[in-house]
């Protein structure tokens, strides 16, 4: 191939580098000026040079210094397309008008709007709240659940609370204002599985602690479960629920690691582990391995906590591992007191992109799931259910106490509140805002009290509004919402509401073998409680192409 004669267009910015160096040399050497702009030609020409003698960037060879440029513009690609190019309703992964409703609700000012809706309500997909003629007058927004009325310490939750966020992804800055705001609100504060910080202790809000399959804050030095240790932070009086972390939505199914080079002092505390130490959250747990083990578990924390309500969090995946447990329950009589329903739409600090995207079923679906089987299998009256899924807004809470629901938590709602900008940086731990960070350089910038007070206020001004809701739609109570209340669009000449669009099994009717829906034909009967192996049919399809 012929090699070009003329100068490479795309090397001028090292030619003019070079060239601008050597003459503000010679004219800074000849006048005996200052040496500012040689030395800002040589940075440049040295940057040059390197780009071209270095082998792991073919572009930067190419374009040497220009490079650059499309570096910098690709780096801050995200706060472009936020700031300039989203519209106000675009959900990636929030909306500027669902980060910006949290924001004034935490800072306590104005979140009225003008001149209607910028929805596009003939879109498939929008949905509202039915409302009455007859609307209703409700004396109180603090809308409560009670969860565990069999055990010795039943707790009285409010709808709304914070979901699990450890210490480790977030700084202490952050944990701290988090649990002061839930202290001031009287809702609850989920420790996430990286245990109990001191953070979380200070203030002295409520506490539902994460156990996950790392055991931190209750585990031996080869990471299995020690009871005593899991007793003596249960026992807590700031303690109030206990729950066993199954699987989360963001990463289903994958285990975690904090490097040990990230493990300070204060997380070694917390998570009890060595200084330094990396920290490994198994992809399943050790302290179990059959649905009827996993209940036996439960009722051993619920007699080491003293008597506090126990459960689990899960993302729903296989159908049949969920109808195991179901089974369990009603071979031995052992239940959860809770159930928290983490939807596929989850978020977390660091997750490969698949697991983001594609692991994990959405909250709706997985809402209904739950919901469904234990109404079918008369359970549902003795076990509480919670959700969580990119809930921010107090419609967000209604649709999801409308599908089954008996309260919400919310993770990047409240994070939202202390100021997080949705700069998606949470793995790099350059939280611009303090919040998603171990670095004390940014973190120490959080005022916890300011951000412990927009806490209480979001809180606080989000159930108002579920109040104002509820009023509209001439009901008395977050609990008597229901599927009737909720209505989707399907197509431009097409509406339904929740209770004509998804199906809702009558109590008993997964028993008597009456359900109508191909998930529980397929593979209720199957499923073992004694195990979370697949049905023998789907063992076979796994060994052959042929369906």
């Amino acid at each position: 191939m012929e090699k070009t004669k003329t100068f490479p267009v795309r090397y001028s910015a090292y030619a003019i580098s070079i060239a601008g160096f050597l003459v503000s040399l010679a004219l800074s050497l000849y006048f005996e000026a200052g040496y500012f702009f040689p030395v800002i030609f040589g940075a440049l020409t040295i940057l040059g040079t390197y780009d071209l003698l270095q082998k792991k960037r073919t572009i930067s060879r190419n374009y040497p210094i220009m490079v650059h440029f499309r570096y910098l513009f690709e780096s801050i690609g995200p706060e472009i397309r936020q700031y300039f190019i989203q519209s106000d309703n675009d959900e990636q992964p929030f909306s500027r008008d669902q980060r910006t409703l949290v924001y004034q609700r935490a800072k306590n000012v104005l979140d009225k709007r003008p001149f209607g809706s910028q929805l596009k309500m003939y879109e498939d997909g929008f949905e509202w709240i039915n409302h009455s003629l007859r609307p209703s007058k409700i004396q109180d927004s603090n809308f409560r659940v009670q969860i565990g009325s069999g055990c010795a310490k039943p707790y009285s939750a409010s709808v709304f609370n914070i979901s699990a966020m450890s210490f480790g992804a977030l700084s202490a800055n952050a944990i701290l204002s988090l649990n002061a705001g839930a202290n001031m609100g009287g809702f609850y504060h989920d420790t996430g599985e990286g245990s109990i910080s001191r953070y979380h202790k200070q203030p002295g809000g409520d506490l539902v602690w994460e156990i996950g399959s790392g055991y931190f804050g209750c585990r031996n030095t080869d990471g299995t479960f020690d009871a005593e240790a899991f007793r003596k932070n249960a026992t807590l009086d700031q303690v109030k629920m206990i729950e066993v972390k199954l699987s989360q939505g963001a990463k289903p199914g994958h285990g975690g690691i904090l490097p040990g080079a990230k493990v300070t002092p204060e997380i070694a505390e917390a998570r009890g582990v060595s200084v330094g130490e990396d920290c490994v959250s198994p992809a399943q747990h050790s302290a179990f391995s059959t649905p009827i083990e996993m209940l036996e578990f439960l009722d051993q924390l619920r007699e080491l906590s003293g008597g506090k309500p126990v459960g689990f969090k899960l993302a729903i995946g296989h159908p049949w591992e969920w109808f195991a447990i179901v089974k369990a329950m009603l071979e031995t009589g052992r239940k959860p007191d809770f159930i928290v329903v983490d939807g596929g739409e989850g978020g977390t600090g660091a997750a490969p992109l698949e697991f983001i995207n594609r692991i994990g079923t959405p909250m709706t679906e997985a809402l209904l799931l739950v919901n469904n089987t234990l109404v079918g299998t008369n359970l549902r009256e003795d076990i509480s259910i919670g959700a969580a899924g990119k809930i921010t807004s107090a419609f967000n809470i209604a649709r999801t106490l409308a599908l089954g629901a008996d309260w919400c938590n919310s993770a990047r709602g409240y994070m939202f509140s202390l100021g997080c900008i949705q700069a998606l940086n949470c793995h790099t731990g350059r939280c611009p805002s303090g919040v998603a960070t171990q670095d004390p350089r940014r973190g120490n910038k959080l005022d916890v009290q300011d951000k412990s007070q927009r806490v209480y206020n979001f809180h606080k001004k989000t159930l108002e509004a579920l109040q104002n809701l509820l009023e509209a739609a001439g009901l008395r109570d977050a609990s008597e919402l229901g599927p009737e209340h909720i209505v989707r669009r399907v197509s431009k000449t097409e509406v339904h509401s929740y209770i004509d669009l998804f199906p809702f099994l009558e109590p008993g009717a997964l028993l008597e073998g009456k359900t109508g829906m191909a998930v529980f034909d397929k593979y209720w009967a199957e499923s073992k409680p004694d195990s979370f192996d697949p049905p023998e049919f789907i063992r076979q399809l796994r060994e052959t192409k042929l369906r």
